[in-house]
């Protein structure tokens, strides 16, 4: 395969990847996204797509406020991405439900209110009957519950189409079942080399996710910092009225899909770069879903499916630009937050590489953490 160059390279096409290309291009850069194998099949292809940051982040601060912060940039980011792409994505801010059932997960529930109440957060603690007049299909056990009205769900492998499409019609050029090697400086430009030729930018954006760490960047002593942490998911054809919105307690979520499928999720474990489905597994995810709502059991089983999540070494997202090799970008580490932070993430890149603009929140996040990426 011949040399094309651009002016910038995304390593990645993953829902990250394709927001940074997605953004870079419809600001007037000529990008390139090279992925080893089909669009938004890596993690994204098993994230349940929750936009939920007052879960997620749990305690800490840092990923707390990147996590509403791109909250806050969902609806228009949808509508852009929707209108320019011409793909429809399902998206819905119905909120979500956080499930007691006892009384210390109960009291747990009322501390998590207090501290959102504090923060100005609408939430509202519902006892037993309340939490099943909001939800009829959850078990007799519960005693209570959580809803925090301002998270959602988006459908994570629409969005990423979605993206990329929109990419494209901006003037992006996508490049798949193409295995990145390294990344080698020289006379100012970065050559990315692939298992089908090599590809010259001006600048690269390393988004490739659990791989971001396996890709040799010459002249960089260390890589960075991630690693693969697999979750399964199961996707179940639920029968009879839908459960009204994602619904959670510690051993699992369900998200109502819109083709009427109920999403069930997600394992977290430490197994490498083993992509496959276990019946452990299933079990677990079954168990911890018919815990919640019984009628699960009565459910079609319509698959299931795995993703390797990029954790970081302390479970930030790493984004910035090296410290060695200027003009390369990470944006990779996002563990489950990939689809959240998306937004975020795209507009902090662009912001940086097009127009020299630092966001502060980038300190936290910077690959500096970890020495001389």
């Amino acid at each position: 395969m011949a040399r094309s160059s651009s002016d910038i390279v995304v390593v990645g096409a993953g829902i990250v990847g394709c927001a940074v290309a997605h953004e870079l291009a419809r600001r007037g850069a000529s990008v390139q996204v090279v992925e080893q194998r089909a669009i938004g099949m890596g993690a994204t292809h098993a994230s349940a797509g929750i936009l939920a940051p007052y879960i997620e982040a749990g305690t800490d601060e840092t990923l707390l406020d990147l996590t509403v912060r791109s909250l806050g940039l969902f609806d228009n980011f949808i509508a852009r991405v929707v209108a320019e792409s011409g793909v429809p994505v399902p998206y819905h801010r119905t909120g979500t439900l956080q499930v007691a059932l006892n009384d210390e997960e109960m009291l747990e529930l009322r501390h998590a209110a207090a501290r959102l109440e504090a923060e100005h957060v609408a939430a509202s603690v519902l006892d037993a009957q309340a939490a099943r007049t909001a939800e009829p299909h959850l078990s007799d056990a519960v005693v209570g519950a959580l809803v925090v009205s301002t998270h959602g769900f988006t459908a994570a492998g629409d969005l990423t189409r979605a993206l990329a499409a929109a990419a494209c019609r901006h003037g992006a050029r996508l490049i798949e079942a193409s295995a990145v090697g390294r990344i080698v400086p020289k006379n100012g430009d970065l050559i990315v080399d692939t298992d089908r030729g090599a590809f010259i930018g001006g600048a690269v954006v390393l988004a490739a996710g659990s791989w971001s760490g396996q890709i040799e960047i010459v002249g960089v002593p260390a890589r960075v910092p991630v690693r693969p942490v697999r979750g399964q998911l199961l996707r179940l054809a639920w029968r009879g009225s839908a459960v009204r919105r994602v619904t959670w307690r510690g051993r699992c979520y369900l998200v109502p899909w819109d083709d009427g499928t109920l999403l069930v999720g997600a394992t977290v474990e430490d197994v490498g770069f083993e992509e496959c489905t276990t019946v452990a597994g299933v079990r677990d995810l079954l168990e911890a879903a018919c815990e919640l709502v019984p009628q699960a059991w009565k459910a079609g089983f319509a698959g299931a499916y795995d993703g390797l999540r990029p954790k970081s070494a302390d479970e930030l997202p790493v984004i910035g630009a090296s410290r060695v090799v200027p003009n390369l970008m990470y944006a990779t580490g996002h563990y489950r937050n990939g689809i959240l932070l998306a937004p975020l993430t795209a507009e902090l890149v662009a912001d940086a590489m097009l127009d020299g603009r630092m966001d502060p929140a980038l300190a936290a996040i910077s690959p500096q953490r970890f020495g001389d990426l």
